[in-house]
């Protein structure tokens, strides 16, 4: 069901909140635009004005990994500036209410734990741009180093244990999606009575498969997203609005 407005949607919202024992959200990047982070796929998004690098092509190619980093670089004010919003805050409210077991995200940017909630309750299908990984033995660096080995050398990092190439620690297209957190996601999307979809288009596989787990699971599933989603259909509310606006009064 469609809520017909903002004041409708929220009053629905609020009654299934009040009765949930286990709520589960998934956000994707509508949740930190009011934040200043860009999402990627909407008009004017950052894929709409460079192409993404796949993972194979970051393996194989220097000039990849040399762009890949000057494009993070390049968008370090922006990651170093952002703040949690007011859906990141009221999802961390529910979360010290306890309702909130975890969060599921595809964002990369850090903010659900700049919120106040535990990083090993972040659960990030896409990875995290916060600091970086060697692809080889997955050794952690942290970004000032790489950008003093970039700034140095002009190239991009290569890790000082074993060789391999240095990247953030995202998920690119073609690489594997990480399994443990998509076996902590399916579990958590199995075992709420309300599953909340927030800022997603739900279009990117296997996330996107998630939010039906929980309805097949018995879950209520609620969309609240500006856009229409595939998934509206299937959906007990959509609510296509402001997603800080939906969720202000539960900071």
């Amino acid at each position: 069901m469609i809520a017909q407005t903002l004041a409708s949607g929220v009053e629905q919202l609020g009654d299934m909140i009040a009765s949930a024992s286990v709520i589960v959200p998934f956000t994707g990047a509508g949740i930190s635009t009011e934040c200043g982070i860009p999402d990627f796929r909407s008009p004017g998004g950052l894929w709409t004005r460079n192409r993404p690098i796949p993972f194979d092509e970051f393996v194989a190619s220097q000039d990849a990994r040399d762009e890949a980093w000057r494009r993070r670089f390049a968008l370090e004010r922006t990651f170093a500036a952002a703040r949690p919003g007011r859906g990141h805050r009221a999802i961390a409210a529910l979360y010290r209410a306890g309702k909130v077991p975890a969060v599921i995200t595809q964002n990369i940017d850090n903010l659900h734990q700049a919120s106040g909630i535990a990083a090993d309750a972040v659960i990030e299908l896409h990875g995290n741009t916060s600091y970086a990984r060697c692809i080889g033995c997955g050794a952690r660096y942290e970004l000032d180093w790489a950008k003093q080995v970039y700034d140095w050398t002009g190239h991009a990092p290569d890790c000082t244990a074993c060789g391999e190439p240095v990247k953030t620690a995202t998920i690119s297209f073609g690489q594997s999606m990480p399994d443990g957190e998509m076996r902590r996601a399916a579990e958590l999307a199995r075992g709420c009575d309300l599953f909340l979809a927030m800022g997603s288009s739900l279009v990117v596989w296997p996330a996107a498969g998630i939010p039906t787990m929980a309805k097949q699971a018995g879950a209520k599933l609620v969309i609240v997203n500006k856009e229409p989603t595939d998934q509206d259909d299937l959906a007990d509310l959509v609510i296509r609005h402001d997603i800080g606006d939906t969720l202000v009064k539960w900071i």
